[in-house]
């Protein structure tokens, strides 16, 4: 008898382990967070390079505090200051420190703007005295503490503000400021988009200059949305939009002096019509500035000095490319004024190192691989730290090399993303690893070798969690089309058969320089993947020809023609995947987002031979509906380029539709307008061509808020199981449905 149930407890426990490893994905789970990982948030390295500072979140009282850990130890060595005594405050989101260390910024309430615009209320903590004061009693733009930390600047209301911490006054230093009109300091809606910045000011070395772009977007055309909100009338959003060809906001550049209270205007040696001002950054000396010019058609750059003590103008470097080129933040200033630059002109994404007046002393960094993140220059070691693809395209690694070129050193190991976070001192680096295994883990790591010292924070909660899932192995490989090995994914059911057939879904971006196939732990999209692989697919992702860290011709061979070669690429692979015997050639679909939806429609039409469905969330559908910068950038304009815009825009051969299409827009995205989406639904009924589309409202391009992911990621698998899946299967899925509805 004992024996027996011993058996049978044996039998429950095997039964109960089984079935643990055989849970599955559901949607629910992915889109309430059920498995978001731990990071460090707000990660900051103090001047002394012995410590790091982190924002901590209290659960228990919802208060918010940095803290202060020792590299050596990682032990909190202090809770530098908590929202729990401050009266004024509940919590706060962020936090910036002043050049010394004495004096913080704490963001409250801050409301996003566009993808990289905020607006919040700021208060300054004092490290030595506990006193916090608020910065200004409105909501306002990019506070910045000046760099002897007696002052704070910033914008409200398109105007540049000057708040001096000892007085406690405020000082307006502009007054021409108005809404769609003139904006100073703050970039309008295309730069901060396309040139991924909003802080259009900077303070020089001496705390006694400010340097600012003032936009003037009088004549910029404006583009209008409804707002439909919950109120009886929709309100309009109205924005200045520059659409390809059209007007772009004239910027010029100007200094404001403290001591002298006046404002002057920058004029360099050289006529420019159409151009952009991508970047300001003053050097280490605090009379010169340097300024960043880039033409219209963004492939020729000049890099300016600027003497604001005699008002000469340098030109120190001139970028060509017959393409485009790049901006970066990357520009670095040494001791004597020489300067750090990374460039494509040799193929490939290098680090270079050039005198003061712009002549090359070497370059630092070369061969057939990309570097993808520069982090800094040790004055002391003579080092410089950065991040590159050596190790296989779809890889990162941390390395370490001279100014000069010599001693480059591998400092990660494993396999995968490495991404670094520098101690002030280049002492230690906090390395962020993950791969399609392995999900983010933070260690503490010597930058002079690499070598681990202490780990800080994994994530072996959540990889005990998926332990209990059926979760497939991402396969990473390469495939051959159109001359190239184009990096490749696959995603298969944990069950899978090679004598059965199975529907393939595609993923794809495809934009220029993007990267879809990465050696890099799940995004949320991935556990989708995962749910529809436990649901009898194969998914599939192919990063074709004009994706990025593959040298500057496979890149930009796109050019002037934005579309086509990836679409011909897409549509190869899903023919050779279609070859395989363990695929359903009568069943593939494709799906993407913006670009990607542009992608997946053309490919729905153009490849509708081979595509049974295809799935477009947000897409472009005309480069003639989108912005100045990107979209010249590598289209040139309309007017230059008619060809190149229309001959791959869907809407212009709706009749080659013959698959199974879903159309998804958010009403409220400001990036790519719900135009798009209307004029190709238009096209579409006039072609008497059937579809499905879904309009979210006011929602913009990330089309998220409540339940909005979950329902678009329902609906979309549910399009996926009605168009790819076993018809026999979703019949019955539905008869039982019916049957529980009575």
């Amino acid at each position: 008898m004992r024996y027996l149930k011993f058996s049978i407890g044996v039998y429950f426990i095997l039964t109960f382990f089984l079935n643990a490893q055989n849970q599955l994905i559901t949607l629910e789970e992915i889109w309430s967070g059920a498995f978001r990982t731990e990071s460090m948030d707000v990660l900051h390295s103090m001047a002394n390079g012995k410590q790091y500072s982190v924002l901590n979140f209290d659960r228990n009282t919802g208060s918010t505090a940095i803290d202060i850990y020792d590299y050596q130890t990682l032990e909190r060595v202090e809770s530098l200051v908590s929202s729990a005594n401050i009266s004024e405050l509940k919590y706060f989101i962020d936090y910036t420190f002043s050049k010394d260390e004495q004096k913080v910024l704490l963001a409250t309430e801050v409301e996003q703007l566009y993808r990289h615009s905020t607006k919040g209320v700021y208060f300054v903590y004092d490290v030595q005295t506990k006193e916090v004061v608020k910065l200004y009693d409105e909501k306002v733009q990019e506070p910045t503490f000046s760099p002897d930390g007696s002052k704070v600047a910033f914008a409200f209301k398109n105007n540049l503000y000057i708040k001096d911490l000892l007085s406690g006054d405020t000082l307006q230093i502009t007054s021409d400021g108005k809404k769609n009109s003139i904006i100073n300091g703050i970039t309008d809606w295309v730069y901060e988009e396309e040139f991924a910045f909003v802080k259009a000011f900077d303070w020089n070395a001496n705390s006694n200059k400010i340097a600012f772009i003032r936009f003037d977007e009088t004549n910029v055309p404006e583009f209008s949305m409804d707002i439909y909100g919950t109120e009886l009338y929709p309100k309009q959003h109205v924005l200045k939009y520059p659409k390809a060809g059209e007007k772009n906001s004239e910027v010029s550049l100007h200094i404001y002096d403290l001591n002298s209270k006046k404002t002057g205007t920058v004029k360099v040696d050289k006529d420019y019509s159409d151009f952009y001002i991508p970047r300001i950054k003053w050097t280490n000396e605090s009379n010169v500035l340097s300024a960043h010019i880039l033409n219209r058609h963004q492939n020729e750059l000049d890099l300016w000095f600027i003497n604001t003590q005699d008002n000469t103008t340098n030109l120190v470097l001139e970028e060509r490319d017959k393409a485009y080129i790049e901006v970066t933040d990357n520009l670095t200033f040494l001791k004597n004024n020489s300067f750090i630059w990374t460039s494509e002109k040799d193929g490939f994404n290098h680090i270079y190192h050039y005198s003061e007046t712009g002549k090359l002393i070497n370059q630092v960094t070369m061969g057939n691989w990309e570097v993808t993140e520069y982090y800094g220059y040790d004055e002391n070691t003579k080092q410089i730290f950065y991040q590159s693809v050596e190790n296989g395209s779809i890889n990162r690694d941390v390395y370490s090399i001279k100014l000069n070129g010599r001693n480059k050193k591998r400092l990660t190991k494993k396999e995968g993303t490495n991404s670094a976070s520098f101690s002030a001192d280049f002492s230690y680096f906090i390395n962020s690893f993950s791969s399609a295994t392995t999900p983010p883990e933070y260690t503490l790591n010597s930058a002079d070798s690499g070598n681990l010292i202490k780990s800080i924070k994994d994530n072996d909660r959540l990889s005990q969690q998926l332990s209990n899932y059926k979760i497939s192995e991402k396969e990473f490989s390469t495939i051959h089309i159109n001359g190239n090995d184009l990096n490749m994914w696959m995603i298969k059911p944990v069950n899978f058969n090679e004598s059965k057939q199975y529907p393939l879904l595609m993923y794809q971006y495809s934009g220029p320089g993007s990267q879809s196939v990465a050696n890099s732990w799940h995004s949320y999209n991935d556990y989708w993947y995962q749910h529809l692989a436990q649901q009898g697919y194969i998914v599939a992702c192919v990063d074709g020809r004009g994706t990025g860290y593959k040298g500057a011709d496979f890149k930009k061979v796109t050019y002037l023609n934005l579309v086509k070669y990836e679409t011909e690429d897409q549509i190869e692979a899903a023919k050779i995947l279609g070859e395989l015997p363990y695929i359903d050639a009568d069943r593939i679909g494709i799906w993407g987002w913006s670009y990607g939806g542009h992608m997946s429609t053309n490919c729905l039409l153009k490849g509708n031979d081979v595509f049974k469905m295809a799935i477009a969330v947000a897409p472009v559908t005309s480069w003639r509906f989108y912005d100045t910068i990107y979209t010249e950038r590598f289209m040139r304009t309309p007017q230059e380029n008619p060809n190149g815009y229309d001959d791959n825009s869907p809407f212009n051969y709706p009749e080659m539709l013959k698959g199974d299409y879903l159309l998804v827009h958010g009403s409220g995205d400001d990036n790519v307008h719900v135009q798009h989406t209307m004029r190709m639904v238009e096209a579409l009924i006039q072609a008497n061509k059937d579809f499905d589309w879904a309009i979210y409202p006011d929602k913009n391009h990330g089309i998220y808020g409540g339940n909005t992911r979950l329902h678009l990621f329902r609906k979309m698998t549910n399009f996926i199981h009605e168009n790819l899946g076993d018809k026999r299967v979703v019949k019955k899925t539905k008869l039982e449905e019916t049957q529980i509805k009575g």
